[in-house]
């Protein structure tokens, strides 16, 4: 009885084994592959919201003459009550048009640049173009306008509020936000 081997049915069990076991282990591999693939995925898409915002941020600081909702949007005007579009002088050093205005609007219907995107324009309202990306969907964002009376003690600010969901094209799975962001005016509004 000395040298003996494996049977044939200790050779099968031993082998349908290690192949449940590589099947659990693979599927178990691939997806935290897929999930670490859409987290990359949705990062991009906020990276790409999130430096959206910022530049918008940046412009109104650097702007003046803010202007929330209808009307001529030459003529600075608060809306404390918020509105979905904002116009403002962009920054200017020299050969300025002083009635150059820079519009940001929350296009709530198609009108601007596309459905549920923040868009801008940097001729008074002509020819919008989507400053976010297709793959965040905004769902409200409002603009709030407070000091624009020149001389009063009170700063210009503008206060933007957004919510909505991002999802990458590729990715089954979305994520919701909701950022404040607030720009004081830099210009001294003495």
């Amino acid at each position: 009885m000395g040298d003996r081997g494996f049977t044939l049915i200790e050779m099968i069990v031993a082998v349908g084994l290690f192949a449940v076991v590589m099947l659990v282990s693979t599927a178990a591999l691939l997806s935290l592959v897929g999930a670490n693939r859409k987290a990359h995925a949705l990062q991009s898409v906020m990276n790409n919201f999130s430096v959206a915002l910022d530049g918008m941020v940046r412009s109104v600081r650097m702007g003046s003459e803010y202007h929330c909702g209808a009307g001529d949007i030459t003529t600075p005007q608060s809306c404390e009550d918020g509105d979905t579009k904002l116009a403002f002088k962009p920054f200017c050093e020299e050969d300025c048009d002083s009635l150059e205005r820079w519009v940001y609007a929350y296009d709530t219907n198609g009108t601007f640049c596309g459905q549920g995107r923040l868009c801008k324009s940097e001729n008074n309202g002509n020819n919008y173009y989507a400053v976010t990306a297709g793959d965040v969907s905004i769902d409200d964002l409002t603009f709030y306008v407070i000091g624009t009376t020149r001389g009063d003690t009170i700063q210009p600010k503008v206060v933007v509020a957004v919510s909505g969901t991002a999802g990458g094209s590729d990715v089954k799975t979305s994520t919701t936000f909701s950022i404040q962001a607030t720009a004081v005016q830099r210009i001294l509004d003495i």
